[in-house]
């Protein structure tokens, strides 16, 4: 018997260190891109009745208040400009669109090792929104959102395995012009995270300089158009069915300097939107329609994200309510209608109503977040860290949506079923001659790291092992762990050579 100990603690010692080492891509659990698209809230009647109502909406009805090199290139393209001044799209234009569209969009990181491919029923998640306030959990209390903040916010992502890409989650209210708060919330992303980046621009004429930081970041205009790091986070209809004149011009001037689009269409239900859920979508999936058409004819195939952000709204006080569970329905519709036309879709999930990151805030950011990813949404924003219905944003919420995603990811993944999992050999092993249990079998050991999903802050002990350990708070972890990464440096810094260039040339808020 003694004789077998060293045997047995060495390949106990062995397994041990086989599950400390990190796994391949392919072994992990959950990793960004797992195809969701399991959980249809529609039917497929459903579905085909909102295509054939956008359809008709499109026709019938059109959008108001293109800019005029919109009507260039709707009217080019076979939109009909009507007396009233809206713009119509007959059906064939539209089905003609969507036969040609791009299938496939790459989200670009900067350093290649975290791109997103967006095809099919891929699921990423990430932040977004324009918050103009930081939670500060320690004084429970709101301040103003800074460049400083950003810049963090961005270096947080960055470290995060289940945050995949970083729009900007929040306005630069520190920096008043608002072409130098385009330019700079660039640079402070970009020197924060090697993701992703989503941002927005104010005016048309505010695109051209941050557009030329972007090929001096790239290493020069061909580079950055071969793998494009930034996508432009467009509001190019106010709902509804109005086209955002300015917005639309941004649009044209991205396209142009070779940078995805999301096509993002956020009506209010019952209020810039249709109250019913149905009807949200409708509206929803006929102006991104109309923008599908728009980007097509500025250039055809250029990659564009369809973009269905209808927001919930508490019809008794007129306030949001993007943590309801109207608001999961609504995004994950959206996302079957995204499968339906096969397009690279977006939608809002993961946001919260509540003003700190506590137990509603949990509730509501889950369920959406579930929902989003189990409809299958190729590209699921604010979900990290967004509060009080988009108007502020949380450091630490967005360390712990780390956890809460991770488990949504884990239910996206789904159930396996073949001979293997379903184990029928390993249960006659354990009942018969066995020990009568799992602890400790060759199959249960080997998969600890491939089936399941551990939560990093989560807590799973035993109330007496809590107490033992000092009984420890989950915001005070996150923001000991948020000091931990803002006080390292960020993998992705600029090079102090391009980063003096910058300052140069550009007029840059973020302190060295």
């Amino acid at each position: 018997m003694n004789a077998q100990n060293p045997s047995r603690s060495g390949g106990r010692a062995a397994r041990r260190a086989a599950r400390a080492a990190p796994l391949a891509d392919s072994l992990r659990p959950i990793r960004p891109g797992m195809e969701g698209g399991r959980y249809n809230p529609l039917s497929d009647a459903d579905v085909q009745r909102i295509h054939h109502a956008a359809l008709d909406a499109l026709e019938r009805i059109g959008l108001a208040d293109a800019p005029p090199s919109g009507i260039d290139y709707l009217t080019g393209a076979g939109a009909i400009l009507g007396d009233d001044g809206r713009i119509r799209f007959p059906r064939a234009l539209v089905e003609d669109t969507l036969a040609r569209a791009n299938r496939s969009v790459t989200y670009f990181s900067r350093d290649g090792k975290t791109d997103l491919e967006l095809s099919g029923s891929n699921v990423h998640y990430g932040t977004a929104g324009a918050a103009v306030h930081m939670v500060d959990v320690a004084g429970n209390a709101y301040r103003e959102s800074t460049v400083q903040d950003l810049h963090d916010a961005a270096k947080i992502v960055d470290v995060l395995d289940n945050v995949h890409f970083c729009q900007r989650p929040m306005v630069c209210r520190d920096i008043t012009d608002n072409m130098e708060m385009d330019y700079n919330t660039i640079f402070a992303a970009c020197s924060g995270t090697m993701k992703h980046i989503g941002t927005s621009f104010t005016e048309p004429d505010f695109v051209a300089p941050a557009v030329e930081m972007l090929y001096m970041i790239a290493g020069g205009e061909d580079k950055f158009r071969e793998r494009p790091f930034v996508s432009n986070s467009n509001c190019f209809v106010v709902p509804p069915m109005k086209f955002a004149t300015e917005s639309c011009e941004v649009m044209e001037r991205c396209i142009e300097a070779g940078l995805p689009v999301l096509l993002l269409s956020a009506g209010m239900q019952g209020a810039t939107a249709p109250s019913t859920i149905a009807g949200a979508i409708v509206q929803a999936t006929a102006e991104c329609l109309a923008g599908l058409v728009y980007v097509n004819a500025v250039k055809p195939g250029a990659p564009c994200v369809f973009g269905t952000w209808p927001f919930g709204l508490d019809l008794r006080t007129g306030a949001m309510s993007i943590g309801s569970g109207e608001q999961a329905l609504l995004t994950a519709g959206c996302g079957q209608m995204h499968r339906f036309y096969d397009l690279p879709g977006g939608a809002a999930g993961g946001a919260s109503d509540s003003k700190m990151p506590d137990m509603q805030a949990g509730w509501e950011q889950m369920c959406s977040s579930v929902l989003a990813g189990l409809s299958g949404v190729n590209m699921v924003y604010e979900a990290a860290g967004m509060h009080a219905s988009l108007l502020g944003f949380c450091h630490e919420s967005l360390i712990l949506s780390d956890d809460l995603l991770g488990q949504a990811m884990r239910c996206v993944r789904g159930i396996e079923v073949n001979d293997e999992t379903l184990a029928v050999d390993e249960i006659a092993q354990v009942c018969m001659g066995g020990p009568g249990h799992y602890l400790g079998t060759d199959q249960t050991l080997s998969r600890m790291q491939t089936e399941s999903v551990y939560p990093t802050f989560g807590d799973r002990t035993s109330p007496k092992e809590w107490a033992e350990k000092g009984k420890p708070d989950l915001i005070a972890k996150a923001t000991a762990r948020k000091e931990d990464i803002l006080g390292a440096p960020s993998q992705a810094q600029f090079d102090p050579a391009l980063e003096a260039a910058l300052r140069a040339k550009f007029n840059i808020h973020l302190k060295p």
